[in-house]
């Protein structure tokens, strides 16, 4: 049993009110069982992924450093509709033009309709058809894509992109000229689409781009070929919403919550087989802790200095 948490500390939070008065149990038993045995660092030059996918990634029998990670493709694969096609995500959004930069506003923020996001993706049909895409709507912030186009697209996660300059993380590949012709004409589509005009009525952000991401083709990954925690990797999302939100006491409470269900019942099957992984990850680092036997002088060492909750959460947003 592997159990991976995004954002379990975020650079978001950095003040000393973020760890003041905090108990997590059941975190704590576990890192005082557990060994630190990977130490997963983002470079200077900021990978397309985040740690926490590329570990999951690694679970999965893939490279964790690909330039691709096909998240869209999986996704079908786990709901029985497994193809060879190349796919992704596409998030509709809003891009917050600026002087000097474009920024991508929060998706979330944009309290998005079903309704409203199914007219914009009829309105967008046909230049998606042009370019070869067939694009079905999945869900309010996600539509899957497929296509030739999306073969061997490097994208950067859209948790990358939240809050960041968008030119910084649009692909480069000489494959993404489509995909910039593609932004630029949906951006004049999209400029006097009712539905938008509605939402600035509102003075609700309007829907004026999107985002491609989790691209590419599944790889044929045998399950013998796989590493031994393929079948059991799980990846929490309890932490998410409330970091990309910036709400410190949203996210202190999500962690309580995750510590009395998720995090308890990896500490009991822990106790029950004596195997058992715990990832904790920010948006630059992730740190996983294995059961491992210890040294007698291991054994001393934990006994006198008891690893807390927030020394080891802290780790992962100091460099």
């Amino acid at each position: 049993m592997h159990l991976i948490i995004p954002y379990a500390a975020s650079h978001a939070f950095t003040g000393p009110e973020v760890w003041a008065g905090w108990q997590l149990p059941h975190l704590q038993t576990l890192l005082s069982l557990l060994q630190r045995q990977q130490v997963l660092q983002d470079s200077e030059a900021t990978p397309l992924h985040l740690p926490h996918e590329r570990l999951q990634a690694q679970a999965l029998g893939w490279a964790p450093d690909a330039p691709t990670l096909p998240w869209a493709a999986w996704h079908q694969a786990q709901q029985g509709q497994a193809s060879a096609a190349p796919q992704a995500w596409m998030t509709p959004c809003h891009w917050q033009v600026g002087m000097d930069q474009v920024v991508m506003a929060n998706p979330a923020h944009l309290r998005l309709s079903d309704e409203e996001s199914q007219q914009l993706l009829q309105a967008m049909q046909p230049f998606l058809q042009e370019d070869g895409l067939q694009v079905t709507w999945h869900s309010t912030l996600r539509w899957h894509a497929q296509g030739a186009l999306l073969a061997d697209l490097p994208t950067a996660s859209l948790d990358r992109v939240i809050g960041q300059n968008v030119k910084d993380w649009m692909p480069q590949h000489p494959t993404a000229r489509p995909l910039q012709r593609l932004q630029s004409e949906m951006q004049m589509l999209l400029y006097n689409h009712p539905v938008n005009d509605a939402r600035d009525a509102r003075r609700q952000h309007t829907v004026n781009a999107f985002w491609l991401h989790g691209a590419g083709t599944l790889p044929a990954v045998t399950p013998s070929a796989a590493p031994p925690m393929t079948e059991t990797a799980t990846v929490s999302d309890a932490l998410r919403s409330s970091a990309l939100h910036g709400d410190v006491q949203a996210w202190r409470q999500a962690w309580q919550q995750l510590d009395a269900t998720a995090v308890a019942d990896l500490f009991q099957h822990l106790k029950a087989t004596g195997q058992g992984q715990l990832s904790l990850c920010s948006e630059h680092a992730a740190h996983t802790y294995t059961a491992a036997p210890a040294a007698w002088h291991q054994k001393i060492t934990r006994l006198f200095n008891k690893p807390s909750p927030a020394a080891a959460l802290q780790a992962l947003i100091t460099l």
